[in-house]
């Protein structure tokens, strides 16, 4: 693991950002889209969401996925957040992960939704993360 994860173990406790962490973890595919991750943290501005999105994919926890133009369809989320690799080891080091699996049985006993978000959740994904 490298030393840049480590001094930016404060990037993932902040408030915000180890809610959108979470919102991945918790996502059926792992690979939520921006408006998805603005649903679930009603809260915060989108703007804000967005912004604390970049700050995780700088710091290498998060990494942006896109469909190819191909496998766009119209009224449907292209682009979606998923944990890096990177990401994925930081959390499991710092003992980050031990929830996920609870994450996601809270995440689907969400009855609420939105018909979009229920949408978009089930809009098609890149294959490969």
């Amino acid at each position: 693991m490298s030393c840049h994860f480590l001094s930016n173990s404060e990037i993932v406790t902040q408030q915000t950002r180890f809610a959108l962490v979470n919102n991945i973890l918790q996502h059926p595919k792992q690979l939520p889209s921006t408006y998805e991750l603005e649903e679930l943290n009603p809260s915060v501005s989108d703007a804000t969401v967005y912004k604390h999105i970049q700050k995780l994919i700088d710091a290498g926890i998060v990494k942006e996925v896109a469909l190819g133009d191909d496998q766009r369809r119209q009224g449907y989320p292209w682009k979606f957040y998923g944990l890096t690799e990177d990401g994925r080891t930081f959390l499991e080091e710092h003992n980050l992960l031990a929830a996920e699996e609870t994450l996601q049985q809270i995440y689907e006993t969400i009855s609420d939704k939105p018909e979009k978000m229920v949408k978009y959740e089930n809009a098609p994904r890149p294959e490969e993360q």
